[in-house]
C-alpha cells in the first residue's frame, strides 16, 4: 500500500473524502482504496475532529445528526449480508411499540458472525431460501440497509415465537393487516416460505 503523507496541499483529497461522507453517510477505509486514496486521511479528518468514528472502522461527518435507525446503518455497512429482522424490523415497519434493546439481524446458516461489539446484536441464523426472501433494500443515512418485508418479518415472528413471545407474532400479524402493510397474498407467500403456514391459518382466517 503506498503511504501518503497527510499535508495542507492534501485539499482536493480532504474535499473528496468529505463529500463521500455526505454521499454516503459512513466510510470504512475500504471506500477511500476504492478511489484511491489512502486510509490514513481517515484518521487524520478524525483527529480533526472533521470526522467522528461511531464504531470500528466506520467514520461520519462530526456534524451529522444520527436518524432514528442510524445503529441499522452502522451494522450494515460492517455486515451487508446481514438482514433486520423480528424486532428490529417491527420496529422499523411501526408494527410494534417495543424498543429494542438489542438489532435483530438474519444471516445465513454456517455463515460467521458479524463481530461487532457495539451496538449489542442479536443473530439468528435462516436457512439460504428463508435468508434471501422479502429482504427489502432501505436508504438509511445514506447507506443500503436490507430489511425483510413486513408480509415475512411477521411470519419470521410466528416462526421464533418461542424466542420473542406469541403474543408479540400475534400483534404483528394484527397491526400488519390493520395498517395494510401486507396484501392476505403476501403473507401466506411469506408463510409457506416460513413453513408457517398451517401455525398461521387460524390467526390468519380469523382477520378475514
Amino acid at each position: 500500500m503506498v503511504r501518503h503523507n497527510l499535508t495542507t496541499g492534501d485539499g482536493p483529497k480532504r474535499e473528496q473524502i468529505l463529500k463521500l461522507a455526505r454521499k454516503k453517510g459512513l466510510l470504512r477505509p475500504r471506500d477511500l482504496e476504492a478511489v484511491g486514496i489512502a486510509r490514513e486521511y481517515l484518521n487524520k479528518l478524525h483527529a480533526e475532529g472533521i470526522l467522528e468514528r461511531p464504531g470500528r472502522g466506520l467514520y461520519r461527518l462530526a456534524n451529522a445528526k444520527p436518524g432514528r435507525f442510524t445503529q441499522l446503518a452502522e451494522v450494515s455497512k460492517r455486515a451487508p449480508h446481514a438482514v433486520v429482522c423480528l424486532i428490529s424490523a417491527l420496529d422499523f415497519h411501526g408494527l410494534t411499540t417495543e424498543i429494542p434493546h438489542e438489532l435483530w439481524f438474519a444471516i445465513p446458516k454456517k455463515s460467521r458472525p458479524p463481530r461487532i461489539e457495539y451496538p449489542p446484536l442479536r443473530i439468528v441464523q435462516y436457512s439460504e431460501a428463508a435468508h434471501r426472501f422479502g429482504a427489502e433494500v432501505h436508504l438509511i443515512d445514506g447507506v443500503e440497509v436490507k430489511v425483510y418485508s413486513p408480509a415475512k418479518t411477521v411470519a419470521d415472528c410466528f416462526k421464533f415465537r418461542n424466542q420473542i413471545g406469541l403474543d408479540v407474532a400475534l400483534a404483528a400479524l394484527r397491526d400488519c393487516w390493520r395498517l395494510k402493510k401486507a396484501t392476505s397474498d403476501e403473507l401466506w407467500k411469506a408463510a409457506r416460505v416460513c413453513r408457517m403456514a398451517n401455525v398461521m391459518r387460524p390467526y390468519m382466517e380469523s382477520l378475514v
